[in-house]
């Protein structure tokens, strides 16, 4: 049973701007490759979506497993905005480059498009969400920790919009929905990512 919608959701856009399909435009360039001395084989991408992509089976080099798995572009901003300081004023981070950090506590369970990390604080979430295929992440991510980065991005919906926000999650994670259990207009706030980092401990 979905529980009460709080006023502020640190999930996905709503039905009209976001879903498994939607996300920060893609505007990425790719890495430059370089073509492999005769004799020996191409180098796999850093990213393992990249490496399948490519048909390259990734090397996977112990000391880089122990540091973690980066997707994307990685993570670039040296220190992490707690998520409780994003969530008590997103608003001050909207449109600005943040990195965030906590355990995993939930990954798209369609296409791997997002994960959610948790605050220090009970019922503290917040979404990270990339476009569809730019980066897969796993469902066994759930449990690690994540360092992710991106632009902050917050959302004012309508009554009406939260509620079939609301809809769409629950039907997503196969949840029944109560439309009554959403009585206020919600914001969503998310990070549009674009590079993270994830391990097996903090």
């Amino acid at each position: 049973m979905l529980h009460r919608v709080p006023a502020l959701l640190a999930l996905s856009f709503a039905l009209t701007v976001a879903g498994c399909d939607k996300g920060p435009k893609a505007g990425a360039t790719p890495a430059p490759t370089t073509a492999a001395a005769p004799g020996t084989a191409p180098a796999a991408p850093a990213d393992p979506t990249a490496a399948a992509a490519a048909g390259v089976t990734p090397v996977i080099d112990p000391a880089a497993a122990a540091a973690g798995q980066s997707f994307g572009a990685g993570v670039k901003l040296p220190e992490s905005t707690p998520i409780a300081t994003i969530l008590k004023d997103p608003k001050a981070f909207a449109g600005k480059t943040v990195r965030a950090e906590g355990l995993i506590v939930d990954v798209c369970p369609k296409r791997g498009c997002w994960f959610e990390m948790a605050g220090a604080g009970p019922g503290e979430k917040l979404r990270f969400k990339v476009v569809d295929g730019e980066m897969v992440f796993p469902l066994d991510a759930k449990g690690k920790y994540a360092v992710a980065e991106g632009t902050l991005s917050v959302k004012d919906m309508t009554l009406e919009d939260s509620v079939a926000y609301a809809k769409y999650q629950a039907e997503e994670k196969g949840e029944t929905f109560d439309p009554a259990t959403v009585t206020a207009p919600i914001s969503v706030v998310r990070i549009d990512g674009t590079g993270a980092l994830i391990r097996d401990k903090m």
